[in-house]
């Protein structure tokens, strides 16, 4: 039987071969806990370094969610407001942990096409609030997804537009950044273009989906936030006492560019799946600009596609989610178009 091919989601991918080896490096003799180790100090320098932020703050935690969720509960108060697309997942996957987190914040869903905000969109949100209104939540922080959760891109002039906007009301902006690095591969940028010189204040920066092993990070380029992280994070049980295991995690990663370097290669098999679908007639939701695809498939045809090996998601009726990862090759999609071919009944 014909092994089968993972493209349901880069969650399920392993772990990149150079991040194994630096946990296995920091197994040696003891050291101080609670982040008062050597890795956890030069993490702060490496997060530095890559987004070019001098006075950069990041908190290692276990999961995106936690870093999304604790991010913004250093930007909204219980009484406020997270403005987001409706399609976000801190709206719809996370399970409530920003508004429990943040002691009550309610997350508001707005309309965009194509899994995005719009400047008119936002604006229409803003006016139809009731400033000052203690019987209404105030909206205190904007939300992008970045890449978006159907997997387009913000520019970073867009991403500025946005902020703007969200600053003048006086919310924060922050970013989740499950696949930051993707966005910041396939947009060709620099990290710190897209975030914090684009108005962004704290982000998730999404080093699971990329080939770490237990960990993601609040980044914070806010002092006030980032004083507030410091007890937000031990009051929600984010402070790992063996630390250096995973910030030597986060150091290897960003180390030399590597984090960008294992996204493009996710990027790339991917724009050779969704060429190769493309040329046997299947049609996107939009077109793929990161490591993620929305393919229209009959239900029968994506019935052959997985009873023949290939792995994805089912969204809903004729509709399935394709994800590469790092460790993704040329073999692996070129015998996923051949299977999703015979699937189609393509001669």
């Amino acid at each position: 039987m014909a092994s089968r091919i993972e493209l349901r989601s880069d969650n399920a991918a392993g772990v990149a071969p150079e991040i194994m080896d630096a946990v296995a490096a920091a197994n040696t003799g003891s050291a101080l806990a609670y982040g008062g180790d050597g890795w956890s100090a030069r993490l702060r320098e490496r997060v530095a370094e890559a987004f070019e932020f001098p006075d950069v703050a990041v908190f290692p935690v276990v999961s995106g969610t936690a870093a999304n969720a604790l991010g913004l509960s250093a930007l909204c108060p219980p009484w406020g407001s997270v403005l987001c697309h409706e399609s976000a997942h801190i709206l719809r996957s996370e399970c409530g942990a920003t508004s429990m987190l943040s002691g009550g914040a309610v997350l508001r869903g707005l309309p965009g096409d194509g899994s995005r905000l719009h400047p008119d969109g936002l604006a229409a949100a803003f006016a139809a609030t009731n400033w000052g209104d203690n019987h209404q939540s105030q909206p205190a922080a904007l939300s992008l997804t970045l890449p978006t959760d159907l997997g387009a891109l913000y520019r970073p002039d867009e991403v500025a537009v946005l902020a703007a906007a969200a600053r003048h009301r006086g919310l924060a902006v922050h970013v989740d950044g499950a696949r930051l690095a993707n966005a910041v591969a396939a947009l060709g940028c620099t990290p710190a273009e897209l975030t914090w010189r684009a108005g962004v204040d704290v982000l998730s920066l999404g080093a699971t989906k990329n080939g770490a092993l237990s960990t993601d990070a609040i980044v914070c380029f806010d002092r006030t936030a980032a004083d507030q992280l410091v007890y937000r994070t031990k009051r929600a049980g984010h402070v790992a006492s063996k630390m250096r295991f995973q910030s030597v995690q986060l150091d290897a990663y960003l180390a030399g560019g590597r984090w960008l370097e294992l996204a493009a290669q996710a990027n790339r098999t991917m724009a050779r799946l969704a060429t190769g679908l493309g040329h046997l007639g299947l049609g996107f939701v939009c077109r793929p600009e990161v490591n993620m695809a929305f393919v229209y498939l009959a239900d029968d045809a994506a019935e052959r596609a997985a009873a023949a090996g290939v792995d994805f998601y089912r969204m809903g009726p004729g509709l399935i989610r394709l994800v590469t990862s790092f460790q993704t090759t040329d073999v692996d999609i070129d015998d996923a178009l051949g299977r999703f071919a015979a699937a189609l009944q393509v001669r």
